[in-house]
């Protein structure tokens, strides 16, 4: 008797144990990644050095499930390779920085941050922009090849409050 009370207690808690993985199966975690839409600044941009406005940031996330953050980051390419200068003493402009989107699906993200000082070494820049899901999943855009340049136009882009 004890056999078949201990058997059938195994074998309840082989199913209740079954039954609580297969639910948890059921759930699928997120594996998509977000998707990035980079407006601005397009490929092969001219970035003016010094712009006290900022360079115009314009893109759009959205991920299936929740947004977490994104990262901009932008870094020389004068050799178009090793990211270095030759040592002449230059110092490239660099800049990195998160932002936070979390408790978003979609974020529509436009600002002028990036400010790019007036003893920046023109020449060659890589734009990079990546971005991360609440799950950890992480999408970036191929580098964007930007140039900065004493000689560009001022950037057109002005806010109009209405």
């Amino acid at each position: 008797m004890r056999k078949k009370f201990y058997f059938s207690a195994v074998c309840l808690l082989a199913a209740g144990s079954f039954m609580f993985m297969s639910c948890n199966k059921d759930e699928k975690a997120d594996v998509t990644k977000p998707e990035i839409k980079l407006n601005a600044p397009k490929e092969g941009a001219v970035l003016k050095i010094g712009d006290k406005h900022g360079v115009h940031f314009d893109m759009d996330l959205s991920d299936d499930v929740m947004l977490k953050s994104y990262l901009i980051e932008i870094h020389s390419n004068f050799d178009n390779h090793t990211h270095t200068k030759s040592g002449d003493g230059t110092v490239a402009f660099a800049f990195k920085k998160s932002y936070d989107v979390s408790g978003k699906k979609n974020a529509h993200i436009h600002h002028h941050d990036i400010k790019i000082p007036e003893n920046a070494t023109p020449g060659k820049y890589h734009l990079m922009v990546y971005c991360t899901d609440a799950a950890g999943n992480e999408q970036r855009i191929p580098e964007r090849n930007i140039v900065l340049s004493k000689d560009a136009p001022d950037h057109d882009h002005h806010h109009h409050d209405h």
